[in-house]
């Protein structure tokens, strides 16, 4: 916990998969979900932390799995950059009506509905408070989200990026088929790379180490949990470069 009781992390960013926003539901956004990731995030940018928030587009279309299917694989790719950009909107909506100000970038051109991701410009927005949404992964196929958050955060000098799935944590097997994992709650980047634990892809975290960028695998469903983290409370796992 932090000494001073003011949060530990002055400006974070948190990753959010696409799937996690079906909720219930079998295909798109669950309104319930939205509100309530919309209201813990509030909660935070009014303690003053600086939020960027990177979501995937899972929930709606995967370009790895539609190329499986046949599609050319760029052609998948885009289309998911356009679903990431769908479910930004919706968050954006909804921490609107949480009264906190957000701002939706795309690295693809949409000018229409949002703005175009420029580093500076984005840093500007989190200086004035504002909670910044960065859609459409890095403009570029072959990308997963997931190498896009740790891209963005580096970018905008971020103290920690938060991986928030279901799951509260990383485990060293898959806890929804193996009663008997574990949760770990502390290991190195190179760890988590040699044992292939699945906390992000393969480039996304060679760019968190290579950049001394801390990771935090948490449950984003566990209400309270993500203001505990950024006050300083030791929640979920913690991914660094080297395992005391």
């Amino acid at each position: 916990m932090s000494q001073s009781g003011q949060p530990a992390y002055r400006r974070i960013l948190l990753k959010l998969s696409g799937e996690a926003f079906m909720g219930a539901q079998d295909y798109g956004v669950d309104p319930l979900v939205l509100d309530q990731v919309a209201g813990e995030v509030a909660e935070l940018s009014g303690l003053g932390v600086e939020i960027g928030i990177v979501i995937g587009g899972g929930n709606i279309f995967r370009g790895a799995g539609l190329a499986e299917g046949g599609m050319d694989r760029v052609t998948g790719d885009h289309m998911g950059m356009l679903a990431t950009v769908i479910n930004a909107l919706a968050l954006q909506d909804a921490i609107e009506r949480t009264g906190r100000f957000c701002r939706v970038m795309s690295a693809i051109r949409i000018n229409q509905v949002c703005e175009d991701y420029i580093r500076r410009r984005a840093v500007r927005h989190l200086e004035k408070g504002r909670i910044v949404v960065f859609a459409a992964g890095t403009g570029n196929p072959f990308f997963t989200t997931d190498s896009a958050a740790s891209l963005r955060a580096i970018e905008i000098n971020a103290e920690l990026m938060i991986k928030a799935t279901k799951v509260d944590g990383v485990y060293d097997a898959d806890p929804m088929r193996n009663r008997d994992a574990r949760r770990l709650e502390h290991l190195s980047f190179d760890e988590a790379l040699e044992r292939k634990l699945g906390v992000m892809d393969t480039t996304a975290l060679v760019m968190c180490r290579d950049n001394n960028l801390p990771l935090r695998g948490m449950n984003m469903f566990s209400r309270g949990d993500l203001r505990r983290l950024v006050m300083g409370e030791d929640v979920g796992t913690l991914v660094e470069g080297t395992v005391k």
